[in-house]
């Protein structure tokens, strides 16, 4: 079988404009975790008054995150990760989220 090389690849819309951003918010998320985590501490801890409690945490929050949304070298990471997963799925036909699955331990 030929090798697919990341440059021959063609990204659809819904890709580049859905998925990959996609992916871009659960990586950033990871990042910014410990300003998720005190945003949802303090929102725990607060009830209904968050909102006025918890408004530096929220901003905080909302900074770590934008800042990773509109770095363009955060995006090419994301979509080179993106087309090696496409092209792993391609030739295997099994999708990243199905091969990371633990498989049983007894049968």
């Amino acid at each position: 079988m030929e090798e697919i090389k990341t440059d021959e690849i063609h990204l659809r819309h819904v890709e580049t404009d859905v998925l990959i951003p996609k992916m871009m918010r659960e990586k950033a998320k990871e990042i910014c975790v410990e300003k998720v985590e005190a945003f949802n501490h303090c929102c725990k801890d607060s009830g209904f008054l968050m909102v006025l409690k918890c408004r530096e945490q929220n901003a905080a929050l909302k900074e770590c995150l934008t800042i990773h949304y509109k770095d363009p070298a955060f995006f090419e990471q994301c979509k080179q990760e993106y087309i090696k997963e496409k092209i792993e799925f391609l030739t295997t036909g099994v999708a990243t989220k199905n091969r990371k699955q633990k498989l049983p331990t007894s049968m």
